[in-house]
């Protein structure tokens, strides 16, 4: 009875307090100290004790550093020279400057790690200069739409550390198992896009020389280089990862003001005023979560939630389907580490005792989320790229559409082979202990 109340008086508060606009991490809070008070067994000290613990740690002093880091590079001319060096790649395939599109999303994940950075910088330069060499607005929405997602795959990623607080997880093993489920996602939107091009007839840019491929790597190649200088280092212990997000900072400074030269007062004040809003929001998620977590704990709705699971689901790949539908429909309504932060405390524990892999739990969890930034009624990141676009979200929907399934296709190859999330940090790192 205490569970069904307490669950009652959380969630209720929660979402009523998202409906009428409140914000996620302040909703939370509301909420577990209604449930706090209608229960009236537990001091209600507990809540910023619990707050504060939910901040305390020190692999979390990585998010301000990377999001200024990504901040400083994504406004220092990074995302230009990434542009015109993919587009001397491809650009002289069918559908060329959409390949261009999604080459770009992943080089750039790796800088910024942020879905919603990516659509802004890529879909910016992108979306306007498809639509002038003669490509419909909605494929070009479609594609700037559906590729962005793969930023918080390509480490160094916020979600991955978020991931790691909440589970206990090594980031550094997270990071590495991001990249092959990034690159798999990346081919499959290469191949679709091509073939969408392919048979419209879609236009195609001149074949670049060697000279000018040549040209635009050398200029791309200081920040190509910056993802595998940071998981060089941390793989061969020089850093930790935290420390390589300071390193991420000043590898930046020194990219973006003396190397390209960009680098502004009036952008390094905007970069440091973006991430310092954002890591805001995600630490107040993260200190509520604290606090909404505990709440679970206190009521033993885990163990209750797992008891009825673990009733009917008989299988760890039962498990993850079933997870699959629950976070594809969380996702079209929910930030992704605002729905890991809601809903890992119940499900991790259940995926632990089915025998799920923690690394792959992850991947399958973070591909569904990320999946579900493109999906309406929320999309924030299809929502931006058909504001850019200039046409309406129901226009972008129809342009995402085919991308939106390659992707279920891929998140479906991913939850039935494992391995594809656990080979390359198995065989970096070794085998987690089990």
């Amino acid at each position: 009875m205490d569970l069904l109340m307490v669950s009652s008086v959380l969630i209720g508060v929660i979402t009523f307090c998202i409906i009428i606009g409140v914000p996620l991490a302040v909703s939370i809070v509301a909420g577990s100290l209604a449930a706090i008070f209608a229960h009236g067994g537990a001091n209600p000290v507990i809540a910023p004790q619990r707050l504060f613990a939910g901040m305390d740690s020190f692999s979390l002093m990585a998010i301000p550093a990377f999001l200024l880091g990504g901040a400083l590079m994504s406004r220092g001319g990074i995302s230009e020279r990434l542009i015109a060096f993919a587009n001397a790649l491809v650009g002289r395939f069918s559908g060329g400057l959409a390949i261009s599109n999604v080459l770009s999303s992943v080089m750039f994940g790796g800088i910024s790690g942020s879905a919603v950075a990516d659509t802004s910088a890529i879909g910016g330069t992108f979306i306007p200069a498809m639509k002038n060499a003669g490509f419909p607005a909605a494929y070009s929405v479609g594609i700037t739409a559906a590729s962005s997602p793969i930023s918080p795959l390509i480490p160094p990623s916020i979600a991955w550390i978020v991931y790691a607080y909440i589970t206990d997880q090594s980031v550094m093993r997270l990071f590495i198992a991001g990249v092959v489920p990034g690159m798999l996602w990346a081919a499959a939107l290469i191949f679709a896009a091509w073939l969408v091009a392919r048979r419209n007839s879609y236009p195609v840019q001149a074949a670049a020389g060697a000279s000018e491929l040549w040209r635009t790597f050398v200029i791309a190649l200081p920040a190509l280089a910056m993802p595998f200088l940071l998981i060089g280092g941390i793989l061969s212990a020089m850093f930790t990862v935290t420390e390589a997000s300071v390193i991420l900072v000043v590898y930046a400074l020194l990219v973006s003001g003396l190397v390209y030269r960009e680098l502004s007062w009036r952008i390094l004040w905007e970069s440091i005023t973006s991430a310092a809003r954002l890591t805001a929001a995600v630490m107040l998620i993260l200190a509520g979560a604290s606090l909404f977590a505990w709440m679970l704990a206190w009521v033993h709705a885990p163990e209750t939630f797992g008891a009825w699971i673990r009733s009917w689901v008989t299988t760890p790949t039962m498990f993850l389907l079933i997870v699959n539908v629950l976070l594809l429909i969380v996702g079209m309504i929910m930030e992704v580490n605002a729905a890991k932060v809601m809903l890992l405390p119940v499900l991790f524990p259940i995926s632990q005792e089915l025998g799920v892999d923690p690394i792959h739990f992850g991947v399958v969890v973070t591909v569904n989320l990320c999946i579900g930034l493109v999906t309406p009624p929320i999309g924030i990141v299809l929502a931006i790229a058909s504001q850019i676009g200039g046409i309406s979200i129901a226009e972008g929907t129809r342009g995402t559409l085919p991308y939106v399934l390659v992707a279920l296709a891929v998140l479906i190859a991913l939850t039935f082979i494992p391995v594809l999330s656990t080979g390359l940090p198995d065989l970096l790192l070794g085998k987690a202990l089990s």
